[in-house]
């Protein structure tokens, strides 16, 4: 079984940044890590790997220090790794992104199966994975917890619903994204650091992928952030301490007559 893993480098959740002119997330001098989403579906790649063999390969898409995210999906246990970097996809919304990864994987070849997490922390839209597989024209499961059997080229998983849990079995190829309910990620090893350390990683760029330029980064994207305002918290309350019985009562008076000047009882 041949399996691809696309993952993202994403900011660290404290420290995500907005330019204000493109709308685009500033990743320059941000500190970094794996987004976390993507970590259970590189377990659960992994664990289909040690049940039926095969390969599993990362693919990110992201400027060049994205391989420290791909280092350590090998460092995990993934075989092999590929980084999607050129400037002409920087800015790129869900669409352009999609676009952009799946021609990357018919660049890599047969696969079986596509893993995704189900979301990334600093898009927050869960609109890629299903977007890759639309632009393969592949089968797509998404909210996956559960993976019950892999046989006859089919795969059989129970997906996340709003009451309760769906079966479905889907012919392959195909993608799915998966929950966290499906599996505890594991931590690197020592060995997997030495051959991620040493591994060289292929980049598929303009050079050598077929694009449609019209198609990539901020112009070939069809949304785009047209104003930035940060949320403005302000606390002008009022503190009432109640140190006795009386005091006590007069607090739930001036909270009713509060509360009644509001509208709200």
């Amino acid at each position: 079984m041949k399996i691809i893993v696309p993952i993202k480098q994403v900011p660290e959740t404290s420290n995500v940044k907005m330019d204000p002119e493109t709308g685009t997330v500033i990743r320059a001098g941000v500190e970094t890590v794996v987004n976390p989403l993507d970590l259970y579906a590189l377990e659960t790649a992994l664990r289909l790997k040690e049940q039926h063999g095969g390969t599993v390969t990362a693919l990110s898409m992201g400027p060049p220090q994205a391989v420290k995210a791909l280092k350590e999906a090998v460092a995990m246990g993934c075989d092999d790794a590929v980084l999607v970097s050129d400037r002409k996809f920087g800015g790129s919304d869900t669409w352009a992104t999609s676009y952009t990864l799946a021609q990357a994987v018919k660049k890599i070849g047969d696969y079986d199966l596509i893993i995704a997490g189900e979301r990334a922390t600093d898009g927050d839209t869960a609109q890629v994975g299903p977007g890759i597989a639309s632009w393969l024209d592949i089968p797509v499961a998404t909210y996956v917890a559960r993976i019950e059997t892999v046989k006859d080229k089919h795969i059989v998983l129970e997906r996340l619903v709003e009451d309760g849990y769906q079966i479905l079995s889907l012919p392959l190829p195909c993608l799915m994204t998966v929950v966290k309910e499906i599996a505890a990620p594991r931590l690197p090893t020592l060995g997997g650091k030495i051959r991620a350390r040493e591994l060289t990683i292929p980049v598929f760029s303009t050079e050598n992928m077929e694009l449609e330029p019209a198609a990539l980064g901020l112009k070939g994207s069809p949304t785009k952030v047209v104003k930035i305002d940060t949320p403005k918290v302000t606390r002008g309350g009022k503190v009432v301490r109640a140190g006795d019985d009386e005091a006590v009562v007069s607090a739930v008076d001036e909270l009713m007559s509060f509360l009644e000047a509001k509208g709200i009882v």
